[in-house]
């Protein structure tokens, strides 16, 4: 394994941190061990991208930090907060207060507008938005003049900056996005990774993505590599050419070659 060493001048301010996480599916001869004690921290103001072979592990690992999935064993936190202490209840506040998500199908209800769904979490706590932040957010990723649109009347591309808008709106302490530009094309996909860049260095907004793409991961700060449910590698500034080169190290079935 190679790992570019962590310059000194890094903040060491960590979001979400998972220590010797580990998920089991199963018993006996059908157990998989999706998540191999994992240990892991994302920095704050900072986009991370987790990458691997399909079955590496990687959307999981992202699920169990994000509290959408339990794990097995080990420990999860988001800021000070272990998830494993917390009640059904109280995991579900969380997720509402501190952690914003954007998903590869965007997740838009149909009925509402786009700033319907962009302030639907806050109304649905019953909170009022900031003002001068959702103008600023709708701002960065270029919806203002779709605010009354509905999800069909509005393009892939506008209807996921839809959803980093909403991610975004709450001010959560970390975001995660599961293949964000999954569905998108190369133009629009590449719009909706510029917004999210711009949120960490001009907002100082945490984005922890999961992607497929060098591409998508050239726009990360720091990408994680996961293999057989382990790290394996971690590369900072990365090109989308020296990510394809680590990817090439990892064989089909996700071995480290």
């Amino acid at each position: 394994m190679t790992t570019t060493p962590i310059s000194a001048d890094r903040t060491t301010a960590v979001a979400a941190r998972a220590t010797e996480l580990s998920k089991i599916y199963g018993q006996g001869e059908t157990q998989v061990v999706a998540l191999d004690r994992v240990s892991v921290g994302f920095r704050q103001a900072e986009l991370t991208a987790i990458m691997g072979p399909s079955g590496s592990g990687k959307s999981t690992l992202m699920h169990c930090v994000a509290g959408l999935d339990t794990f097995s064993s080990g420990s999860v936190r988001i800021g000070d907060t272990e998830l494993g202490s917390l009640k059904d209840k109280q995991l579900t506040k969380l997720r509402r207060d501190k952690i914003g998500f954007i998903f590869q199908a965007f997740n838009l209800l149909p009925t509402l507008t786009a700033l319907e769904n962009i302030t639907l979490p806050m109304d649905i706590a019953g909170r009022k938005p900031d003002k001068q932040w959702l103008d600023t957010v709708i701002q960065m990723v270029g919806l203002s003049g779709r605010l009354g649109h509905r999800p069909s009347q509005l393009s892939g591309g506008q209807q996921q900056r839809v959803a980093v808008a909403r991610a975004l709106a709450a001010r959560p302490e970390i975001i995660f996005g599961d293949e964000p530009t999954g569905n998108l094309d190369s133009r629009s996909g590449a719009e909706v990774l510029g917004f999210l860049r711009n949120s960490v260095r001009e907002l100082g907004q945490t984005v922890v993505m999961v992607t497929h793409d060098p591409v998508a991961a050239a726009y990360a700060d720091r990408v994680v590599f996961l293999a057989d449910g382990r790290i394996v590698d971690e590369l900072y500034g990365p090109t989308a050419d020296s990510v394809l080169d680590r990817m090439k190290r990892f064989d089909t079935k996700g071995r480290t070659s």
